[in-house]
């Protein structure tokens, strides 16, 4: 058979449509090839080896884009790098922050230098190894000669390789001797802890399956419904609305709270203000202003001293005389908007059920898609309700009250001592004293609450910052209630060990200690190991079960876990510094809201139905007009660097690369703990392994040492 001629390269005019290739890089030249004619397809008695030639030109072409390609490749990739770096180094020198909150933290700034130092010596340290590592093993210094041995160390001659193998072997001798011991213990405490945790996330789980499975879920009795809906009986109910500088969703807040679905004469509003700015302070007494034009029984309390944040707050919006006169009080924060029937579906699980102190509902987030960290918050918080809470509150009737979203029963608060001001969590103090009395909690999963989640990642630190502090100030302070609590010695366990110790000290605890600190220093101490299970199976599948409340979340299932790991530095300096009472623990920072409104949004409507019966005064539009500019000149806004997560952001980058070249044969353990004896690995010749070695000191040294 004919093979087709491609002669369409060769002199003279060709027919068919010429094919154009345009060069990226403007510094390289066009080429223009012509496409080849029907006629050049014919058969023709073109030799083979002519053939062969004129597939070699082809390849040619082809291998000459392909050049340019990468070099345009390389140029980009050069440009990219350029403009990154100049980027890092802008932001470092300014030094900005993302957060418009000029409000001054109270962080002991010597804690935080000290907890950074320590990751930046670890750092630094580990970068020296890993460098040492590799010098030794391209040089050929890794152990080439078998002489391991004390008496060498002290009587080699001072050579540039004698002097590395000198130092080499003495930091062999420390690490198997000293360091590779007492972290193979403290992986193995964490691990069992690790453990333990895994086991509770897993029978919470399980509890959540059993939940859905059967379909459970509190109902209120019928007759707490007919008295609603025939008899029209409504309990007398106080709604609270505590605020500080909330000039973003003060509106849709108090506008969600005025159309709620209850007689006005038998609900009374409560804006507990506490803001320290004029304009914030003048905006919403005349919202206030408006809705009682409009008939709606609110009030606005303002105080003149600002103590014990929103636990103060509360209690002094407590201690007005008409307050004995209403049975239950609902408290909502600022960015928090309810549905019109929301005190409809909770309270008449009161009804008949004497021993309820309190109803707490669901949170559901109007910007949980606005960028991946919320995406990442919901994963958590979806969980923390839907299956921790949920669990908690069918199987045991008790949880940690939310702050917000929740009824009480007045009377629950009132033996059960009222707001404190001893702590940052005024929410779960209130609700352990509650429980201790033998107060139980109801759950409601099927009613949602719409709020908002911190969308910048300095306003979700300082939250998780005053949510992981402040537990560990409570339970110095309650452990000896607790103890003494005429309560079952199961709600004691409960209380003292899965509530406190095992949620809110131990896993911020290991996480940090097992994944940022032991994880990275086995990598470089490689006689102290960790087992697969550890490093990947366990953690995860509890990301697994983690995202199972949030299915559209899946995709974001890596992410999720490295954000874990990024947390859990922010999460162990607050839990120590709430441990040991330092000067962090009590910082309170508002957590700052963006406004968004939910789609049913209250605000919008409310505004168009009344617009046109009432004016608003020319001073007030001044005001709003002055914070609209002034929230657009905030509009544009530096991100800060973080150094403490990146510095354990690069050492965990280390660690891998470390153990990458370990698993491609640069680097060796030099005891394999797993064969139960001692084994020296001499890179890059095996054949050093045992030789010489029995008798030396070294080896009784490190035999003494490692015995497993």
């Amino acid at each position: 058979m004919a093979l087709p001629s491609f002669n369409w390269w060769g002199k003279g005019s060709h027919k068919g449509t010429p094919v154009v290739v345009t060069m990226e890089n403007p510094n390289w030249s066009m080429v223009e090839l012509e496409a080849p004619s029907e006629s050049d397809f014919q058969t023709s008695t073109v030799t083979k080896e002519k053939a062969r030639g004129k597939n070699a030109k082809q390849l040619t072409w082809v291998l000459l884009l392909k050049a340019h390609r990468a070099a345009g490749c390389l140029t980009s990739v050069a440009s990219t790098l350029f403009s990154l770096g100049s980027t890092i180094r802008r932001r470092v020198i300014s030094g900005r922050t993302d957060n418009n909150d000029s409000t001054p933290s109270t962080e002991n700034k010597t804690v935080k230098t000290r907890f950074y130092n320590c990751i930046k010596a670890f750092l630094w340290l580990s970068l020296l190894l890993l460098g040492f590592e590799i010098a030794a093993y391209f040089k050929g210094w890794h152990f080439g000669a078998p002489k391991l041995q004390l008496q060498y160390i002290f009587t080699a001659p001072f050579g540039v390789r004698d002097l590395f193998d000198g130092l080499y072997t003495r930091w062999v001798l420390i690490r198997v001797g000293y360091l590779a011991p007492p972290l193979q213990f403290l992986a193995n405490v964490c691990i069992i802890l690790f453990i333990v945790q895994s086991l509770d996330r897993l029978v919470l789980c399980l509890g959540c399956f059993w939940i859905r499975f059967k379909k459970i879920k509190p109902i209120p009795k019928q007759d707490a419904i007919v008295d609603l809906e025939e008899n029209g009986f409504f309990p007398m109910v106080l709604v609270q609305i505590p605020m500080c500088n909330e000039k973003e969703v003060y509106q849709q807040s108090i506008a969600a709270v005025c159309n709620l679905d209850w007689p006005k004469s038998k609900i009374l509003i409560q804006v507990l203000d506490d803001s320290d700015e004029p304009t914030t302070q003048l905006l919403i007494k005349e919202e206030v202003h408006k809705w009682q034009q409009d008939g709606a029984r609110i009030v606005y309390r303002h105080r003149v001293i600002r103590d014990g944040y929103k636990a103060g707050n509360l209690k002094s919006g407590m201690s007005y005389s008409y307050v004995k006169e209403y049975e239950f009080v609902a408290i909502f924060d600022a960015d928090f908007q309810p549905a019109p029937d929301f005190l409809k579906r909770t309270i008449p699980h009161f009804k008949d059920n004497e021993d309820v102190g309190l109803v707490q509902a669901r949170w559901s987030f109007v910007n949980k898609d606005e960028n991946l960290l919320t995406r990442l918050q919901n994963v958590n918080l979806s969980f923390h309700f839907e299956v921790e809470q949920q669990v908690n509150g069918v199987f045991i009737n008790f949880f940690g009250f939310n702050g917000t979203a929740g009824v009480w029963r007045i009377k629950a608060l009132e033996e059960s001592g009222g707001w404190l001001e001893r702590t940052t969590v005024e929410d779960m103090d209130i609700a352990v004293r509650a429980h201790l009395h033998g107060w139980k909690f109801v759950f409601l999963n099927d009613v949602e609450c719409q709020c908002e989640l911190p969308e910048s990642y300095e306003a979700y630190r300082k939250q998780q910052h005053r949510w992981h502090s402040g537990p560990m100030q409570l339970f110095r302070l309650c452990l000896p209630d607790i103890i003494r609590a005429k309560i079952s010695m199961w709600k004691k366990f409960n209380m003292i060990f899965l509530f406190f110790l095992l949620r809110k000290l131990i896993l911020p605890f290991y996480s940090f200690t097992l994944f940022c600190i032991i994880l990275p220093m086995t990598m470089f101490i490689p006689e102290a190991e960790l087992p697969a299970w550890v490093v990947c199976y366990i953690p995860a599948t509890m990301s697994f079960l983690n995202i199972l409340p949030t299915p559209k979340s899946f995709p974001f299932i890596v992410p999720y876990l490295l954000f874990e790991n990024t947390m859990s530095v922010t999460k162990f300096n607050a839990m120590i510094s709430g441990l040991f009472q330092l000067g962090s623990a009590y910082e309170w920072v508002v957590t700052k809201k963006s406004g968004r409104s939910s789609e049913g949004d209250l605000v919008s409507l409310v505004e168009k139905e009344t617009k046109q019966q009432r004016g608003e005064s020319p001073n007030l539009d001044e005001t709003k007009t002055d914070i609209l500019r002034e929230q657009k000149s905030r509009q544009k806004k530096h991100n800060r660097m973080y150094t403490k997560e990146l510095a354990l952001a690069f050492l965990l980058l280390t660690a891998s690369a470390r153990s990458l070249l370990s698993a491609q044969g640069f680097i060796r353990s030099v005891v394999d703990v797993n064969t139960g004896g001692l084994e020296l690995g001499w890179l890059p010749n095996e054949n050093f392994r045992r030789r010489g070695l029995a008798e030396s000191s070294v080896h009784r040294l490190l035999s003494s040492r490692f015995r497993f």
